[in-house]
This record gives structure tokens, C-alpha cells and sequence, in this order.
């Protein structure tokens, strides 16, 4: 096993951050035991607020134990609100610009205060209910701005972001997948988007709540796909190029598959005579060689004097972009995790 503990997270965004939430609700296994609820420090509220889970799950993540944790929020919006406020399509960007409008993590503040009211400043960067990730669309899940619905993950996601931005600053070496790439080092801890209804049926809910049970579900999960393996697959889901890229800033949930998020066909397509398919060259945008490598676009010539073509080419593993020359594409390598030579610059 990868991983020597999981941890599943069933998010809630009602009230301030430090009101005890009933579903609020945290499960762990340890060494491949068992998922037992964890209950907030005594002394406190009899159950968790988002501040007092926040520091615990901080400290469990700091500690020297492989540690995979699952919190059931969007980590991210879709790309029409990168496009609609201007917002540079990198995580750690998104989660400041995010956090300015969006301060959920102060004392006596909730959700709806700042997205409704005169002096609300959330409605400054919000976005329509009709606006989903790729991963969303996938599997079907509500946007992060379809508000008071049943089951919504608006109010949890709009909450737990800023949460996400602390625990980002404290603990920089923790790798939040995708964003900091899609495989995962050994021997660290990564923290996840998941859902637990996409694991439906595999656990007995028995006495459990509603909220245990789905965080129950999920630490269960992540600890049995660790041990067949199914876990690692979990962390490459079968994306196309531009769907990985656009993950890298949109976020993905763990266990989902891209296939449902190809649009079907209105119709039944017409009969034609098959053409020969032609291979794609190494030099066409949206192009993967096999070490992972994309190329983006044409980025110009090496010199004024020189015919040579410099692309711009990203990691799909760790997202750094850099430049290379045309005869490198094919067999390039990341100069960052992939111990190829230093890229161009572009």
C-alpha cells in the first residue's frame, strides 16, 4: 500500500467557521484497518467546526505518515469563470483572488452574507449555476454556484476554498492532486476531491447518518483501492490532452472517468467510405509524447539567423512550461521532474 492512513471528509459550509456543524463528519483508517470516526477535541462543541478541522487535518498531514485525504468540495471553478474574471489559469492564483472576495475563513462570517446583501462582496466574483467543470459534466455533479438546492456543494465549496488557501500556505510540501500533478511522490501525504455517492452501494450505511456514512464511504474506499491498486489508476484517469490541461486549473475527482463528458452524437451519423486516418504530427498542438510532454504552440525561431522552430511544450506530470527545440519534441523530457535538460526560454 501506498498510503498508511485515509481520510474521508464530508464538508459542510452552513454558518460561521467556528460553529459546530452535525455534518460536518471525519472518518480515518490506519495500516489498512478499519474506518473509524473522529471526533473533535473534547472541551468544545460535540461536533466539528470548519477552523477546529482545518488544524487537525493540517497537523495530521505534517506528520512523517503516507497520508491520502478526501474532502467532498470542489477544489476549483470551471474555466468560464477564469474567463469571465480575468483570473490567470493557475491554482494557487485562483485561490488568492478567490480568497479576496470570498474571506469564509473569518471569524463571524458565513457564505450567504457574502454572496447576498448590500455589503455582500462575493457577487463581485461569483458565476452562473450553469457553468460546470469537465470533471462535473463527467459525472454529473451540481455546479459550485447552484445555491439552495438539494444536496448543493455550492456552499461547502465557497467555505472550504479559503480553508484550502490556508492549509496551501502552511503546508506548501503537500500535494494537492491534480494541481501539483498527477502522480504522486512516494512517501508523501496528498489531499483530494472526492464524492461518495460515485462509491454508492460498496459500504453498509447501517446507523450511520447521512454524513458518516459518506465520509465513512470514502475513507473506506481510498484505503481498498489502495491495497488492489485500483487507487493508482484512480490518480491517471483516462483523459484526452486538453482535459488534463484544463484539470490542472479546474480541479478533478478522484474515481471519476472523462468518457461521460464527450458529447454523443444527436444522430446517428452518416455512412461514408473510411479514410485512411493520418498520423499526428509531433508538432501539432495538443500533441503528448511518450514521457508526457505537450507540445502547446509554435513559440518562434531560435534566432534571426536560424530556421530552427522553438515550441512551447508543458508537463502533464507537474504543469511547468518551457521551450524546445523541433528535433527534441518527440523524445523531450520535463526539466523539472523528468531529469531532461534545461527547456528554452520562451
Amino acid at each position: 500500500m501506498k498510503f498508511q492512513r485515509t481520510i474521508g471528509i464530508n464538508y459542510s459550509g452552513a454558518e460561521t467557521p467556528d460553529s459546530g456543524l452535525k455534518g460536518l463528519r471525519v472518518f480515518m483508517t490506519n495500516a489498512g484497518g478499519p474506518a473509524d470516526e473522529v471526533s473533535p477535541p473534547p472541551g468544545g462543541s460535540k461536533y466539528w467546526a470548519r477552523r477546529e478541522l482545518s488544524h487537525w487535518l493540517r497537523a495530521c498531514l505534517a506528520e512523517p505518515i503516507p497520508t491520502v485525504a478526501a474532502i467532498d468540495h470542489a477544489f476549483s471553478f470551471p474555466e468560464s469563470y477564469f474567463k469571465r474574471h480575468g483570473v490567470k489559469r493557475d491554482w494557487d492564483i485562483f485561490l488568492d483572488d478567490f480568497y479576496a472576495y470570498w474571506p469564509t475563513d473569518r471569524e463571524h462570517y458565513y457564505v450567504d452574507s457574502l454572496r447576498q446583501g448590500r455589503s455582500s462582496t462575493g457577487a463581485d466574483r461569483s458565476g452562473l449555476k450553469t457553468w460546470f467543470r469537465v470533471t462535473d459534466k463527467a459525472c454529473k455533479a451540481k455546479s459550485a454556484f447552484d445555491f439552495d438546492v438539494p444536496r448543493q456543494v455550492a456552499t461547502a465549496t465557497h467555505a472550504g476554498l479559503s480553508f484550502l488557501r490556508d492549509l496551501r500556505q502552511d503546508l506548501p510540501d503537500i500535494h494537492v492532486w491534480p494541481f501539483d500533478g498527477w502522480t504522486i511522490p512516494d512517501g508523501a501525504s496528498c489531499l483530494v476531491e472526492a464524492r461518495a455517492h460515485h462509491f454508492k452501494g460498496l459500504y453498509d450505511r447501517n446507523d450511520l447518518s447521512v454524513p458518516q456514512h459518506n465520509a465513512f464511504t470514502i475513507a473506506s474506499w481510498l484505503r481498498d483501492a489502495d491495497r488492489n491498486e485500483q487507487l493508482a489508476s484512480a490518480f491517471w484517469p483516462d483523459l484526452s490532452d486538453k482535459q488534463r490541461l484544463t484539470a490542472m486549473y479546474e480541479g478533478w475527482i478522484m474515481g471519476v472517468s472523462a468518457a461521460a463528458a464527450v458529447p454523443k452524437p444527436a444522430q446517428k451519423p452518416k455512412v461514408s467510405t473510411p479514410r485512411r486516418r493520418q498520423p499526428v504530427s509531433h508538432t501539432t498542438s495538443g500533441y503528448c509524447n511518450l514521457n508526457g510532454q505537450i507540445v502547446i504552440r509554435a513559440a518562434g525561431q531560435a534566432g534571426l539567423d536560424s530556421p530552427l522552430q522553438i515550441y512551447q511544450m508543458a508537463c502533464s506530470n507537474c504543469g511547468l512550461n518551457y521551450g524546445a527545440r523541433e528535433a527534441d519534441v518527440a523524445e523531450r523530457m520535463c526539466p523539472s521532474c523528468g531529469g531532461g535538460k534545461p527547456g528554452l526560454v520562451i
